[in-house]
């Protein structure tokens, strides 16, 4: 351990802001490498719509929170939580975000008009405008304006006695100027139609089997004089307001947290307006009706140059919507090929799950290894009679849980069965207020945390009666409790009945639960009470040892790394001597490869069919090395301000797992990986000279699908006699 003389250098900052990179703009540059995925034509095609409906999800998130954010310590006094490295003032910030988003906004139109469009044309999925329909197309299209779409839509006329209505967060709408023909009403009128979200974006035309369509502000525009009669329509145009949704859901105490986040959700949905998307050319008298009642800026100065809010977009508006494209039914063609998860090395189909983790720990690296016996874990425990008790975080779980399901049988079943469920995971209150209300009724002891702190760490534990003794099995993850994301998703988790980590995981529980404190903990690292400091004293170790002159590595791979106190300890490792090596996904403020201090560092991000959200690291060489996983990342959030934890890897074939073959995937990947320069920019990594092409995920798909036919030659470590013994003959204890 590195002595307090170190831990205390790593907190004095004596680094320049020119040594970070801005994290709002590092975060973009990951939704870059999302897009480049959608150019991509070696990608599948129906998996370029995907990485193009993500890119646009994405930046969704980061305007209704960074940006956000950022306008309210701009424009609204609100001092920052964080310093940024970088020292950029947040106006200044501004500007750059809106700059690069335009030019990402600009890619995306060219990506999706001049390649996506035709490709899929191509393969005989065809997008047409409403003036290209043949007669019986455009009688398909009447018939589900008037059956399906004219029963719903609500023309909204905009007057003195009709003002403006408040758009919802990211609905599109069609905006209208229009002028009386005859009847009621103002000579000149503005009016709204939003466009209904239970009515498909694309609006199928074709014969059986075909897949031709027609977008759905297609067809309300041009019925816009069935909507509006008595009105001629005289311009138009398709927009879509994104609001700021971080609203401090716990900005004051309450008595009853959930009833207090309900009442946050429902404010939300009035929050201030952070960006209007626009057809691009609207009409200036149509862009002043729909700016009308909100504070959104435009043209403001800021070092010679103009700050607007205003995002102009040449295609389709929302392309989150390519979802529906995405699922259509067939088209395998089209995609990646589906794959079959194997069951995780060192477990046996048929074997008792208690029984096996009982004999050894056992590592699982998701998706290639299958989510279910995770599920099993818990259901097994909901109808196991010797399970007494079970205890659960839960921070998103899927919309028809099977992880929850279980625990509410298990409830039913007589089991005393708590869970710790996170009300302020965002975007995820509503689904996770709706569980809670369901588990209470159950029986379910839940819990709601803490008022300051989220909740973010991820384990389950069962308490079994066995004989004389009670024992207790625990599951530590770096991801949710998911079945839906876990096969999109890389995580990774760890089953162990370990009796020291079984007794710090009790002690978090009972934290959680109690605000329980004084627990010693033994193998589990904590936030916010040990974790920042732990990771800074594992990274000041190394230095010291090659300060010293003797080998020192790191590895990490985590999806942000943004702590500026952690980044400096790691620019003073690479000094002295310690070779570092950094899989980051998405936001990294470290600048590998400055001369003098981060030359021993590299970055590199790898962007793929899986979304790379596992967080392992590693530190020191062979038989010194420290593997651990965990819930968090390095940023000031994770270590300050959630409840997060780092769990060793102890078995030595499961750091041997970890450290030969998942490590050197990522390293070697040069196919989907891009390496970060000094500069912030990202090269995608390539082979070099007569080296093959090597991607990290696909030979990791590779080996599980060997793995499902060849388990027994390649295990979380060889398994021990007494288990070989097992797997022949009936469990020790099997479950109802």
């Amino acid at each position: 351990m590195a002595s307090a003389k170190h831990f205390f250098m790593s907190q004095i900052p004596t680094y320049k802001p020119e040594h970070f990179i801005n994290r709002e703009l590092s975060w973009l540059e990951f939704n870059t490498r999302v897009l480049e995925e959608a150019q991509d034509a070696s990608n599948p095609l129906l998996d370029r719509l995907k990485f193009l409906a993500i890119f646009s999800s994405n930046l969704d998130e980061f305007f209704m929170v960074r940006v956000a954010g950022l306008r309210e310590q701009a424009f609204g006094g609100v001092v920052a939580q964080d310093k940024t490295p970088d020292d950029m003032a947040p106006i200044e910030q501004l500007l750059q975000i809106s700059q690069r988003t335009k030019q990402l906004i600009s890619d995306q139109c060219a990506c999706w008009n001049e390649d996506i469009l035709p490709s899929l044309a191509k393969e005989g999925i065809r997008i047409l405008q409403v003036d290209e329909l043949n007669k019986k197309q455009s009688k398909l299209v009447s018939d589900f304006f008037q059956k399906r779409a004219f029963p719903i839509l609500t023309p909204m006329a905009i007057d003195p006695s009709h003002p403006s209505p408040r758009f919802h967060n990211r609905g599109v709408y069609l905006a209208a100027s229009l002028q009386r023909v005859s009847g009621l009403g103002p000579a000149d009128l503005s009016a709204v139609v939003q466009l209904p979200q239970v009515l498909p974006r694309f609006v199928p035309v074709g014969e059986p089997g075909e897949t031709t369509f027609v977008l759905l502000e297609d067809v309300l525009a041009s019925k816009l004089p069935e909507l509006f009669g008595g009105y001629k329509i005289a311009r138009h145009t398709t927009f879509r307001i994104t609001r700021d949704m971080d609203v401090d859901l716990l900005d004051e105490e309450g008595d009853d947290m959930l009833r207090a986040i309900e009442t946050r959700l429902r404010e939300r949905q009035h929050s201030e307006a952070v960006r209007l998307e626009v057809e691009k050319g609207v009409a200036s008298n149509l862009l002043a009706m729909i700016t009308g009642q909100e504070k959104l800026h435009q043209d403001i100065p800021v070092e010679g140059q103009m700050y607007d809010e205003i995002y102009p977009v040449d295609a389709l508006l929302d392309m989150t919507s390519l979802w529906e494209l995405v699922r259509l039914p067939g088209k395998a063609d089209l995609r990646e090929a589906p794959f079959v998860a194997r069951i995780p090395l060192g477990l046996h189909l048929g074997e008792d799950l208690f029984a096996e983790i009982a004999d050894h720990d056992i590592l699982l690296h998701h998706p290639f290894d299958s989510f279910d016996p995770v599920v099993q874990f818990v259901q097994q425990a909901a109808d196991d009679p010797h399970v007494l008790a079970i205890k659960q975080t839960l921070y998103r779980t899927s919309g028809d849980s099977p992880i929850v399901r279980a625990l509410i049988q298990a409830a039913e079943n007589g089991k005393h069965v708590t869970a710790l469920v996170e009300l302020k995971a965002r975007f995820d209150e509503a689904n996770n207020i709706s569980w809670s209300r369901i588990m209470e009724r159950a029986g379910v002891h839940v819990v709601y945390g803490f008022m300051d702190l989220k909740t973010h760490s991820k384990l389950s534990m069962v308490v079994r009666q066995e004989n004389n003794k009670v024992r207790r099995y625990v599951h530590l993850s770096t991801g949710n409790y998911n079945p839906s994301t876990a096969a999109l998703y890389t995580d990774t988790g760890l089953f162990t009945s370990d009796k020291l980590m079984a007794d710090d995981a009790t002690a978090l529980f009972n934290f959680l639960t109690g605000y329980s404190q004084g627990h010693k903990w033994e193998k589990l690292v904590v936030a916010p009470q040990k974790l920042h400091q732990r990771t800074l004293e594992l990274i000041d170790a190394q230095a010291e040892r090659a300060r010293e002159g003797k080998s020192s590595r790191i590895f990490a791979k985590l999806n942000s790394l943004v702590d500026r106190r952690t980044i400096e300890a790691l620019y003073r490792a690479s000094e002295a001597g310690t070779q570092i090596d950094l899989v980051v996904r998405g936001i990294c403020s470290l600048r590998p490869g400055l001369p003098g201090i981060s030359e021993n560092i590299r970055v590199r991000s790898i962007v793929d069919r899986f979304l790379e959200h596992s967080r392992i690291f590693v530190f020191g060489e062979g038989s010194k090395s420290e593997v651990y996983m965990t819930s968090a990342d390095w940023m000031p959030r994770n270590f300050e301000r959630r409840v997060e934890v780092m769990f060793p890897i102890e078995d030595p074939q499961l750091c041997k797992r970890v450290i030969e073959e998942i490590i050197p995937a990522y390293l070697r990947d040069n196919s989907k990986a891009r390496e970060l320069m000094p500069d912030g920019s990202y090269q995608r990594a390539k082979p070099k000279g007569k080296e093959p092409e090597y991607r990290a995920q696909r030979d990791l798909l590779l080996n599980a699908t060997l793995g499902n036919s060849s388990q027994a030659g390649h295990t979380n470590g060889q398994l021990s006699d007494k288990s070989k013994k097992r797997s022949k003959r009936k469990p020790a204890r099997k479950s109802r």
